[in-house]
Parts: structure tokens; sequence; C-alpha cells
């Protein structure tokens, strides 16, 4: 495949070797070029040989010679992207499958690409890579990539994931051990499925494959209340989840002793559902799943934190409402009342979520009409509402609201605030501006 070239950095190398907007890249070193992954990994390297096709058509071979890790200085087309590959399980416990319909296109898809997960850190199942792909893999070093494994155990993995290949996942993290590629580990759990005696054989199995398996995160099961036709489930009670956290916690202090880190981590989620207390900073280790909600909640307490003990001005003088999720509101609600600003008065109100239901606690599922259809105004001056509630762009919730309607509704005026700490204490303080 031809990936034509949009621009060239005047006076780089490839400008030098008389490389030009309009030409277009087929090779490095006779090795094809399909994407951003061989095009980062090809030239990465001190001596090149580029075969390309010059904007007329006749063909031509570039080489560059130059510092390992010098860029090119090429602007690339679109065609180099990493074009979303889809998924081809069907999970029992699939996030997807129970949205409710009518929403917009992007939230059903269902992604499982190897190159997103080492580009992005996207949880992959590797059932929909095929042996060429899979030694492309190996031969690109792509590393570390994070791997969905909910089960290590075939027929129970299988069974999770509706899919015959799903049982081949050991083969696959055993040559990954082979051949200096590190991963990271997802569980999400359900009840009856893969937790007690199935989970220690996947953290037994696991953890003997470190230092390659770097860690491995425990999620409880996400249900929503459109499961029509699908598998039956039920979420973690406290009870079930204070079991998941003894075998975690039996298993970090083995690790702990065989390798120095505790390997194995509860994600936030599952501390709520057990009403546990949160660990102190040093457990997390590096924080090495936090996109994964492992520690999440900590890292925005300890920014809470240093907030107050750095800046002990007093909050301008009102009363203000944090509408949040179900699970960490009682938390909250501590955190401030401990560590919040002097001068302001604070209510955390948790709000209910009847889009999804009333099982989805966590603040970033909100929706805007749920939020306004709960929140307890008349005894508020200002509303503080965390933007993960919002996509990335900041300005649609997840049921479609506009953030321009969500404002108008309200009848007190609304601070967004950024999902860190240090933010939060900010927008307490008041003292600046209501963006």
């Amino acid at each position: 495949m031809a990936h034509q070239i949009l621009g060239v950095e005047p006076h780089g190398i490839a400008y030098r070797r008389g490389i030009r907007p309009g030409d277009s890249l087929l090779s490095i070193n006779g090795e094809p070029v399909l994407d951003e992954i061989d095009y980062q990994a090809l030239t990465n390297r001190s001596r090149l040989d580029l075969d390309i096709i010059r904007a007329d058509g006749t063909p031509g071979r570039v080489r560059i010679i130059k510092a390992k890790d010098a860029p090119l200085g090429l602007r690339m087309a679109d065609t180099l992207a990493c074009t979303p590959r889809q998924c081809k399980n069907k999970c029992v416990f699939c996030f997807i499958d129970q949205m409710p319909p009518g929403m917009r296109k992007s939230l059903y898809i269902k992604d499982d690409d190897w190159r997103l997960s080492l580009m992005m850190g996207n949880f992959i199942t590797l059932t929909n890579v095929d042996d060429e792909e899979f030694d492309r893999i190996l031969r690109r070093k792509a590393s570390p990539l994070y791997i969905s494994v909910h089960a290590t155990n075939p027929d129970v993995r299988v069974k999770m994931m509706k899919n015959p290949y799903a049982r081949f996942l050991m083969d696959r993290l055993n040559a990954f051990r082979d051949h200096g590629i590190k991963f990271h580990c997802q569980i999400v759990l359900c009840p009856g499925w893969n937790d007690g005696d199935v989970l220690e054989d996947t953290l037994n199995t696991l953890s003997s494959l470190w230092p390659a398996a770097q860690s491995a995160a425990l999620v409880p099961v996400g249900l929503t209340k459109y499961r029509e036709g699908l598998e039956k489930l039920a979420p973690y009670t406290r009870d079930q989840a204070k079991k998941v956290l003894e075998i975690c916690r039996r298993w970090q202090e083995t690790c702990l002793d065989r390798f120095g880190t505790r390997f194995v981590f509860p994600s936030d989620e599952m501390l709520c559902i057990a009403g546990e207390e949160l660990p102190e900073e040093a457990y997390y280790e590096n924080y090495c799943q936090i996109e994964n909600g492992v520690g999440l909640m900590r890292r925005f307490l300890s920014g809470f934190i240093s907030a107050s003990g750095v800046d002990p001005r007093p909050a301008r003088p009102r009363r203000v409402l944090i509408p949040c999720g179900v699970s960490i509101a009682p938390y909250m609600q501590k955190w401030i009342d401990r560590w919040g600003p002097k001068g302001v008065s604070v209510r955390v109100q948790p709000i209910r979520n009847r889009f999804f239901g009333e099982t989805v606690t966590v603040t970033g599922l909100l929706t805007g009409q749920d939020i306004l259809s709960q929140l307890d105004q008349e005894n508020a001056d200002e509303v503080i509402l965390c933007n993960v509630t919002l996509r990335e762009g900041r300005d649609l919730f997840l049921d479609d609201m506009t953030l321009d309607s969500f404002r108008a509704a309200l009848k007190i005026p609304l601070t967004l605030c950024d999902n860190r700490g240090g933010a939060l204490y900010e927008a307490l303080l008041g003292i600046k501006e209501q963006p």
C-alpha cells in the first residue's frame, strides 16, 4: 500500500534527500508500511532505504542515514492512521451490549485493537489477531500491552467471551514473555463466574508470568437495566466484594514477598462496594492502571489534601452543591468536611442513575437529565460539576443534552471542574470566575 506524503519539514533530512510533498511511501528497508505502528518502528533506525513513488508516478529509492531516534520530518496521509479494529467477542458482561437504543453511534463502537492498546492503553482480548498479525506484534516489540484476561482457565474464558479463540490466551501471553513484551491485565469479575477458585487460579497463573505480566486489576462487572435477552448476571454485594478483596490481599502479600510488588490491585469501585477505606498512596505503587479505575480516588484525594496545605485562603462564602455518583458521594463529603476550605458550606448530592439503571453508580456515567431532575437547588447558590460527565469536547452529556441546555435549565450558576483534587479545591474557593 502506498501512503501519500502530505508535507516535508523544510531543510530536514528527508527534504535534503529529495523527498517532496506528493511523493508516496511504499516500504522501509524492504518491509511494507501497513500503518503508523510500522512507520514508527521502522523509522526508529539509523539506516533507512525508502521505496517511494514520485508525484509524477516514477518509482525511486532514497537512502537516509540519521540518528536512530531522529524523526524523518514527514507528514503522512490518513491512510497511515490506525482505524480501530472491531471486537469479535460476545462477552456476557459487555457494557456496550447494555446501552440504551437511540444514542449517538460512537457510543456503540467496540474496539479490540492491539495498536490502540500500545498507543493509548486500551484493553484488548487478542481473539481477533491472526497468526500473521501476532507475529507482527512480536517483531515490533509492542510493549507494554493491556490485556483483558478475565480468566486464564480456557473453558471459563470461552464461556464468558463466547468466542472459541478465547482459549488460546495463555499461548500468546507465554509468547509475549518469551519475546520480552510486557503487559498489564484486566479481570472483569462476575459473581459466580470467575471469582472464588477461578480467580485464585487466574492470579496464580498470571503471577507466574511476572515480570512480563506487570499487574492485574480486579474490576466488578458493570450492569445497566438494558439486559433483555442477555446472560443473567447480578452485581456484587458488599459481602461478595469483601471476599474478592480477601483473595486480593493474600495475593498481594505473596507477590510483595516474591517480586517486591503487590501485582494485583482492586479497582476503586470494588473498594466502594465493599465499603472499604482508601489505601494510602504508596499502596498503588506507580498507578500503573489508573485509567482502569485503580487509584483514581486516592490520587484525587492526595491532590485535594495537597491543595488544602498550600492554599489556606478562606473560600468565598456561599452554599455549594456537588452532584456525583452514588459510590463516591460519601467519600467526597467526608474529604471536603475534613480538608475543604473554610467559609463555604458544601453538600455532596449522590445522583441515582435512572438512565442506565441504579446499579450504575459512577460519576462518569451520569446524564444531564438525571442530574437536573434530582438536584436540590433550593438550598444552594452554586453547582460544581466534574467534567467527566461530559464527552471529551466538554459540550455534551451521554444523553446528548448539551451543556448550554443544562446551564439554561439550572436555577443557579454552574462551575465545571476537572477531575483533579486540586481543581476541586480551587473551585470551592470560588476565587476564579466561573467558566
